[in-house]
């Protein structure tokens, strides 16, 4: 028990004990409270604060039921390393199986660095059918249904973006316990360099996904749980195809249309991609992108209603 508990110092006695009847069968194990005070014992528990549990309001988050329903997406707080150049852990986990997807230290938040991460990801490992984020940047804006370059690329691969309500980081609570993880283990301290942080990164991914009990999984591992999407990373990406019934137009450089003689402006984010708008009630259309609704336009007063 102390021997686990020196090469793993953030694992509790269930996680131990779970490990040792695995690859011990020959030892008759203690309960847990008995476990616990073998650690204690050896000075190796440190006493913490309870934090109080507050009700939160809002809507509850949707819970996946299966893997890949539900992908949740995040940027680790960054840090400095130690030739002073700065590291951005942008992390990917399925909600339902806890398994981490993936973990890639950055030099920025650029959008570029993002999708060009994803796209391996979905290479290797399909596509999910939703990521939910924060409403922080690259994965949203102020704009048209919060709109950037990169949700508008999920939203033609068929992915639904959702996004967790402003203020209420507890709707991406698993993916925020994992952090919490992967920033004490892995960046206390920092390496040299990107390069040796990132295998620290990937060290943590395989413990996180095969060695270590996870107590919300009944002491499973998340790659017991988890398996590949089965849909795939397509070559390319085809144009969205609308039912014949409705306008269609391409969106310009400037995020604007041309529509019954006069320019409606959409989103920057669409720029180069086609839109459908369907007949609502007289003057009133519904602009459509790929199959996702985006909003009402009035023609009347020249309004969108996001």
């Amino acid at each position: 028990i102390v021997g686990v508990r020196r090469q793993h110092p953030r694992w509790g006695p269930k996680k131990i004990l779970d490990v040792l009847a695995r690859s011990r069968a020959d030892l008759q194990l203690p309960a847990v409270s008995t476990a616990g005070a073998v650690l204690q014992r050896a000075g190796l528990v440190q006493g913490r604060r309870r934090r109080s549990r507050w009700a939160h309001p809002g809507r509850p988050a949707v819970t996946a039921t299966r893997p890949n329903q539900v992908w949740t997406m995040d940027f680790k707080g960054q840090f400095r390393l130690g030739d002073r150049s700065m590291c951005y852990p942008l992390t990917v986990q399925d909600q339902y199986s806890r398994y981490l997807v993936a973990c890639r230290g950055l030099s920025s938040t650029r959008t570029s660095g993002v999708r060009s991460t994803l796209r391996r990801v979905f290479a290797e490992c399909g596509v999910p059918e939703a990521i939910r984020t924060d409403n922080g940047s690259p994965f949203a804006s102020p704009g048209l249904c919060g709109l950037t370059r990169l949700n508008v690329w999920w939203l033609r691969l068929g992915i639904r973006h959702e996004r967790i309500q402003m203020g209420h980081p507890e709707q991406n609570g698993a993916h925020e316990r994992m952090h919490r993880d992967l920033k004490a283990e892995t960046a206390r301290p920092p390496s040299p360099r990107l390069n040796s942080q990132q295998r620290r990164f990937d060290r943590f991914g395989r413990e996180y996904n095969t060695e270590r009990p996870h107590e919300g999984l009944g002491q499973r591992r998340p790659a017991e749980l988890w398996t590949p999407a089965t849909r795939g990373y397509p070559n390319s990406l085809r144009e969205p195809e609308y039912p014949g019934h409705l306008e269609v137009r391409r969106v310009r450089t400037r995020g604007e249309i041309k529509f019954r003689g006069r320019r409606v402006f959409l989103s920057e984010s669409l720029a180069g991609e086609l839109v459908g708008l369907e007949p609502v009630d007289d003057g009133l259309w519904s602009v459509i992108f790929n199959t996702t609704l985006l909003a009402r336009y009035d023609e009347r007063n020249q309004r969108i209603y996001g």
